[in-house]
Protein backbone atom coordinates (compact mmCIF):
# COMPACT_ATOMS: atom_id res chain seq x y z
CA UNK A 1 0.00 0.00 0.00
CA UNK A 2 1.52 3.32 -1.13
CA UNK A 3 1.85 6.04 1.46
CA UNK A 4 0.52 9.31 0.01
CA UNK A 5 0.88 11.58 3.01
CA UNK A 6 1.96 11.42 6.62
CA UNK A 7 0.72 12.82 9.93
CA UNK A 8 2.12 12.91 13.46
CA UNK A 9 -0.09 9.95 14.30
CA UNK A 10 1.73 7.86 11.70
CA UNK A 11 5.00 8.38 13.57
CA UNK A 12 3.92 7.03 16.96
CA UNK A 13 5.82 4.01 18.30
CA UNK A 14 4.27 0.81 16.99
CA UNK A 15 3.02 2.33 13.73
CA UNK A 16 4.19 0.71 10.49
CA UNK A 17 5.16 2.86 7.51
CA UNK A 18 5.32 1.67 3.91
CA UNK A 19 3.95 -1.71 5.08
CA UNK A 20 7.44 -2.47 6.31
CA UNK A 21 9.06 -0.14 8.85
CA UNK A 22 7.77 -0.34 12.42
CA UNK A 23 8.48 2.84 14.40
CA UNK A 24 10.22 2.05 17.71
CA UNK A 25 11.05 5.59 18.85
CA UNK A 26 12.63 8.90 17.97
CA UNK A 27 16.29 8.91 16.97
CA UNK A 28 17.41 12.52 16.55
CA UNK A 29 16.24 15.91 15.39
CA UNK A 30 17.87 18.44 13.06
CA UNK A 31 17.00 21.82 11.64
CA UNK A 32 15.51 20.36 8.46
CA UNK A 33 14.41 16.86 9.41
CA UNK A 34 13.39 14.50 12.18
CA UNK A 35 14.70 10.95 12.37
CA UNK A 36 12.96 7.93 13.86
CA UNK A 37 14.31 4.57 14.85
CA UNK A 38 12.47 1.70 13.19
CA UNK A 39 12.58 -2.04 12.70
CA UNK A 40 12.51 -3.48 9.20
CA UNK A 41 9.77 -6.13 9.42
CA UNK A 42 11.21 -7.86 6.36
CA UNK A 43 14.15 -9.02 8.41
CA UNK A 44 16.83 -6.46 7.64
CA UNK A 45 17.22 -5.24 11.20
CA UNK A 46 17.04 -1.79 12.72
CA UNK A 47 17.11 1.30 10.57
CA UNK A 48 16.52 5.03 10.68
CA UNK A 49 13.67 6.85 8.93
CA UNK A 50 14.55 10.47 8.28
CA UNK A 51 11.56 12.66 7.45
CA UNK A 52 11.86 15.90 5.44
CA UNK A 53 8.51 17.72 5.55
CA UNK A 54 6.89 18.88 2.34
CA UNK A 55 6.86 22.44 3.71
CA UNK A 56 10.63 22.47 3.26
CA UNK A 57 10.08 22.76 -0.49
CA UNK A 58 8.29 25.32 -2.62
CA UNK A 59 6.68 22.68 -4.84
CA UNK A 60 6.65 18.96 -5.62
CA UNK A 61 9.24 19.44 -8.36
CA UNK A 62 11.79 20.60 -5.79
CA UNK A 63 10.84 17.72 -3.50
CA UNK A 64 11.33 15.20 -6.30
CA UNK A 65 14.69 16.70 -7.24
CA UNK A 66 15.88 16.47 -3.65
CA UNK A 67 14.74 12.83 -3.53
CA UNK A 68 16.75 12.06 -6.67
CA UNK A 69 19.85 13.66 -5.19
CA UNK A 70 19.53 11.54 -2.05
CA UNK A 71 19.22 8.36 -4.12
CA UNK A 72 22.82 8.91 -5.25
CA UNK A 73 23.89 8.18 -1.66
CA UNK A 74 22.81 4.57 -2.10
CA UNK A 75 26.04 4.12 -4.09
CA UNK A 76 28.34 5.27 -1.27
CA UNK A 77 30.05 2.34 0.40
CA UNK A 78 32.05 2.98 3.55
CA UNK A 79 31.80 1.67 7.11
CA UNK A 80 32.07 5.32 8.15
CA UNK A 81 29.02 6.62 6.24
CA UNK A 82 25.42 5.68 7.05
CA UNK A 83 24.23 3.61 4.10
CA UNK A 84 21.14 4.91 2.33
CA UNK A 85 18.69 2.06 1.69
CA UNK A 86 15.63 3.71 0.11
CA UNK A 87 14.20 7.13 -0.71
CA UNK A 88 10.43 7.72 -0.89
CA UNK A 89 8.71 10.86 -2.19
CA UNK A 90 5.11 11.19 -0.92
CA UNK A 91 2.27 12.96 -2.68
CA UNK A 92 2.40 15.91 -0.27
CA UNK A 93 6.10 16.54 -1.00
CA UNK A 94 7.36 14.82 2.14
CA UNK A 95 10.55 12.80 1.69
CA UNK A 96 11.33 9.66 3.68
CA UNK A 97 14.96 8.58 3.66
CA UNK A 98 15.68 5.09 4.98
CA UNK A 99 19.24 4.48 6.17
CA UNK A 100 21.17 2.11 8.37
CA UNK A 101 20.77 3.01 12.03
CA UNK A 102 23.78 5.10 13.12
CA UNK A 103 25.37 4.85 16.57
CA UNK A 104 23.27 6.69 19.14
CA UNK A 105 25.83 9.23 20.37
CA UNK A 106 27.01 12.17 18.30
CA UNK A 107 30.64 13.17 18.61
CA UNK A 108 29.46 16.27 20.48
CA UNK A 109 27.66 14.15 23.10
CA UNK A 110 30.37 11.50 23.30
CA UNK A 111 33.24 13.95 23.77
CA UNK A 112 31.58 16.60 25.89
CA UNK A 113 34.23 19.19 26.78
CA UNK A 114 37.06 16.67 26.84
CA UNK A 115 40.28 17.29 24.91
CA UNK A 116 41.30 14.10 23.12
CA UNK A 117 44.74 12.52 22.98
CA UNK A 118 46.65 13.03 19.71
CA UNK A 119 46.30 9.34 18.81
CA UNK A 120 42.51 9.56 19.12
CA UNK A 121 42.40 12.76 17.06
CA UNK A 122 44.40 11.08 14.31
CA UNK A 123 42.24 7.95 14.38
CA UNK A 124 39.05 9.98 14.09
CA UNK A 125 40.62 12.05 11.32
CA UNK A 126 41.63 8.98 9.32
CA UNK A 127 38.16 7.46 9.61
CA UNK A 128 36.58 10.73 8.47
CA UNK A 129 39.00 10.89 5.54
CA UNK A 130 38.01 7.33 4.61
CA UNK A 131 34.36 8.44 4.66
CA UNK A 132 35.09 11.49 2.50
CA UNK A 133 37.08 9.44 -0.01
CA UNK A 134 34.08 7.12 -0.52
CA UNK A 135 31.70 10.08 -0.82
CA UNK A 136 33.88 12.04 -3.23
CA UNK A 137 34.52 8.94 -5.35
CA UNK A 138 30.81 9.07 -6.23
CA UNK A 139 31.20 12.79 -7.11
CA UNK A 140 29.16 13.76 -4.06
CA UNK A 141 29.92 16.06 -1.14
CA UNK A 142 28.66 15.87 2.42
CA UNK A 143 28.28 19.62 2.82
CA UNK A 144 27.92 20.03 6.60
CA UNK A 145 30.38 17.97 8.65
CA UNK A 146 30.40 18.94 12.33
CA UNK A 147 30.31 17.16 15.70
CA UNK A 148 26.52 16.70 15.45
CA UNK A 149 26.75 14.91 12.07
CA UNK A 150 29.53 12.59 13.27
CA UNK A 151 28.29 9.68 15.36
CA UNK A 152 30.45 7.49 17.57
CA UNK A 153 30.38 3.89 18.70
CA UNK A 154 33.04 3.70 21.40
CA UNK A 155 31.96 0.56 23.24
CA UNK A 156 34.67 -1.80 21.98
CA UNK A 157 36.75 0.39 19.70
CA UNK A 158 36.42 3.89 18.32
CA UNK A 159 34.12 3.74 15.26
CA UNK A 160 33.07 6.93 13.50
CA UNK A 161 30.01 7.21 11.23
CA UNK A 162 28.93 10.26 9.23
CA UNK A 163 25.20 11.04 9.06
CA UNK A 164 23.15 13.56 7.05
CA UNK A 165 25.37 13.29 4.00
CA UNK A 166 24.23 15.31 0.98
CA UNK A 167 21.37 17.15 2.68
CA UNK A 168 22.96 20.59 2.37
CA UNK A 169 24.06 20.29 -1.29
CA UNK A 170 20.86 18.41 -2.12
CA UNK A 171 18.69 21.26 -0.86
CA UNK A 172 21.00 23.76 -2.53
CA UNK A 173 20.46 22.05 -5.88
CA UNK A 174 16.74 21.30 -5.45
CA UNK A 175 15.97 24.88 -4.56
CA UNK A 176 18.02 26.10 -7.56
CA UNK A 177 20.01 28.49 -5.43
CA UNK A 178 22.73 28.75 -8.07
CA UNK A 179 26.42 29.40 -7.56
CA UNK A 180 26.04 32.41 -5.31
CA UNK A 181 23.62 32.62 -2.41
CA UNK A 182 23.41 32.83 1.39
CA UNK A 183 25.50 30.41 3.45
CA UNK A 184 23.95 27.00 3.97
CA UNK A 185 25.70 24.88 6.56
CA UNK A 186 27.23 25.70 9.93
CA UNK A 187 29.31 28.93 10.01
CA UNK A 188 31.74 27.72 12.70
CA UNK A 189 32.80 24.77 10.53
CA UNK A 190 32.35 26.23 7.04
CA UNK A 191 35.23 27.69 4.99
CA UNK A 192 35.34 31.37 4.18
CA UNK A 193 34.30 30.89 0.53
CA UNK A 194 30.89 29.65 1.65
CA UNK A 195 30.31 32.97 3.39
CA UNK A 196 30.70 34.48 -0.08
CA UNK A 197 28.02 32.20 -1.49
CA UNK A 198 29.95 29.27 -2.95
CA UNK A 199 28.24 25.91 -2.74
CA UNK A 200 29.88 23.07 -0.73
CA UNK A 201 32.58 21.08 -2.52
CA UNK A 202 35.36 18.56 -1.86
CA UNK A 203 37.62 21.15 -0.23
CA UNK A 204 34.86 22.50 2.00
CA UNK A 205 34.36 18.95 3.29
CA UNK A 206 38.09 18.79 4.04
CA UNK A 207 37.88 22.14 5.84
CA UNK A 208 34.94 20.88 7.92
CA UNK A 209 36.92 17.84 9.03
CA UNK A 210 40.05 19.86 9.82
CA UNK A 211 37.97 22.23 11.96
CA UNK A 212 36.54 19.30 13.92
CA UNK A 213 40.04 17.88 14.47
CA UNK A 214 41.35 21.24 15.69
CA UNK A 215 38.50 21.36 18.20
CA UNK A 216 39.13 17.79 19.37
CA UNK A 217 42.85 18.46 19.85
CA UNK A 218 42.49 21.76 21.72
CA UNK A 219 38.98 21.91 23.16
CA UNK A 220 38.22 25.12 21.26
CA UNK A 221 37.32 26.12 17.72
CA UNK A 222 40.05 27.72 15.62
CA UNK A 223 38.16 30.96 15.21
CA UNK A 224 36.86 33.33 17.85
CA UNK A 225 33.47 34.94 17.39
CA UNK A 226 29.87 34.48 18.40
CA UNK A 227 28.11 36.15 15.49
CA UNK A 228 28.08 35.35 11.78
CA UNK A 229 30.09 38.51 11.03
CA UNK A 230 32.69 37.92 13.77
CA UNK A 231 33.34 34.38 12.59
CA UNK A 232 33.59 35.50 8.96
CA UNK A 233 36.10 38.21 9.78
CA UNK A 234 38.23 35.80 11.81
CA UNK A 235 38.30 33.31 8.96
CA UNK A 236 39.74 35.89 6.59
CA UNK A 237 43.16 35.23 8.16
CA UNK A 238 45.44 33.26 5.85
CA UNK A 239 45.84 30.40 8.33
CA UNK A 240 44.24 29.47 11.65
CA UNK A 241 45.69 30.71 14.94
CA UNK A 242 48.41 28.55 16.46
CA UNK A 243 46.89 26.03 18.83
CA UNK A 244 48.88 27.38 21.78
CA UNK A 245 47.39 30.80 21.07
CA UNK A 246 43.82 29.51 21.25
CA UNK A 247 44.45 26.93 23.98
CA UNK A 248 47.56 27.79 26.03
CA UNK A 249 47.39 24.53 28.00
CA UNK A 250 47.25 22.36 24.90
CA UNK A 251 50.17 20.12 24.00
CA UNK A 252 49.60 19.06 20.41
CA UNK A 253 52.56 17.59 18.48
CA UNK A 254 53.76 20.02 15.81
CA UNK A 255 53.32 17.39 13.08
CA UNK A 256 49.65 16.91 13.97
CA UNK A 257 49.05 20.65 14.18
CA UNK A 258 50.66 21.10 10.76
CA UNK A 259 48.44 18.37 9.27
CA UNK A 260 45.28 19.94 10.67
CA UNK A 261 46.36 23.45 9.62
CA UNK A 262 46.83 22.24 6.04
CA UNK A 263 43.08 21.67 5.84
CA UNK A 264 42.22 25.09 7.29
CA UNK A 265 43.91 27.49 4.91
CA UNK A 266 41.61 30.32 3.84
CA UNK A 267 42.88 30.25 0.24
CA UNK A 268 41.67 27.06 -1.44
CA UNK A 269 44.83 27.00 -3.53
CA UNK A 270 46.86 26.48 -0.34
CA UNK A 271 44.43 24.06 1.32
CA UNK A 272 44.52 20.26 1.08
CA UNK A 273 42.99 19.33 -2.24
CA UNK A 274 41.45 16.05 -1.13
CA UNK A 275 40.66 13.78 1.76
CA UNK A 276 43.47 11.48 0.62
CA UNK A 277 45.96 14.31 0.93
CA UNK A 278 44.78 15.13 4.45
CA UNK A 279 44.92 11.43 5.37
CA UNK A 280 48.55 11.21 4.20
CA UNK A 281 49.46 14.16 6.41
CA UNK A 282 47.69 12.59 9.39
CA UNK A 283 49.47 9.27 8.82
CA UNK A 284 52.81 11.10 8.69
CA UNK A 285 51.94 12.80 12.00
CA UNK A 286 51.11 9.40 13.47
CA UNK A 287 54.57 8.07 12.57
CA UNK A 288 56.43 11.13 13.82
Amino acid sequence: MALKTITLFDLAPGKVLLDRYKITGTSRHGGMSTAFQAEDTKGKGSCELQLFPGALFENKKQSAEFARSMMSWMEVESPHVTRAREVHALDDGTILLVTDLPPKSSLRDWRGDKVLEPAQVIEIGLQLCNALAAIHEQELVHGDIKPHTIHVDGKKKLDIVLVDGGITPGLWSAKHLGDKTALIGTPFYAPVEQFGGESPDVQSDVYNVATVLYELATGVLPWKGKSFLEVFQAKLQKSPPAMKTRAPKSDVPKELEAAITSGLMADKRERCKSADELAKRLKAAKKA
